[in-house]
């Protein structure tokens, strides 16, 4: 065998089809685009267009809103801190908050604040100061020895991108 007698498999490269060019070659006049018309043509065509019947995203009610002013805060649950605390990643005898979470990498980013959830049990005595908690967290941390506070959720800015 010698590298001249590589080939491709028959028919694995197919030539592609040239339109347009003539009724004998088969994909001439239309060119497989149907018939005439706004469909014909290239870029355009009306999307959900249901022929002046009124469409369907138009017939259903709209519903809800984004609110503008919404804070978007990373959630951590305690058996997420407490694993953290337990591979001494963070130390208990500072306050722990958004900074020092994110520095020690138990979480990738503050956004607009942090909010400590329930789930799971904290063992160690520690001090945390967060946007919001609930309060089975609050409990959960005050039962361990320790204290939660609570800050006020910083604004955004007006040229901030929401």
């Amino acid at each position: 065998m010698k590298l001249t007698d590589i080939a491709d498999n028959a028919g694995s490269r197919k030539k592609r089809m040239r339109v347009g060019r003539g009724i004998g070659s088969g994909k001439g006049k239309q060119a497989g685009r149907g018939g005439k018309g706004q469909t014909a043509r290239s870029g355009v065509r009306i999307k959900g267009f249901e022929g002046g019947q009124m469409p369907l995203h138009r017939r259903l009610p709209k519903r809800g809103f984004n609110n503008v002013f919404a804070l978007e805060l990373v959630e951590i649950n305690l058996d997420r801190l407490q694993q953290a605390i337990d591979a001494n990643k963070i130390d208990v005898s500072s306050v722990i908050n958004a900074e020092a979470l994110v520095k020690s990498r138990v979480l990738r980013r503050a956004k607009d604040g942090v909010r400590l959830l329930g789930r799971g049990e904290i063992k160690a005595k520690v001090n945390i100061e967060v946007h919001g908690a609930s309060k089975s967290a609050v409990a959960a941390v005050e039962k361990a020895g320790g204290s939660v506070k609570i800050l006020s959720p910083a604004n955004k800015q007006e040229g901030e991108a929401a």
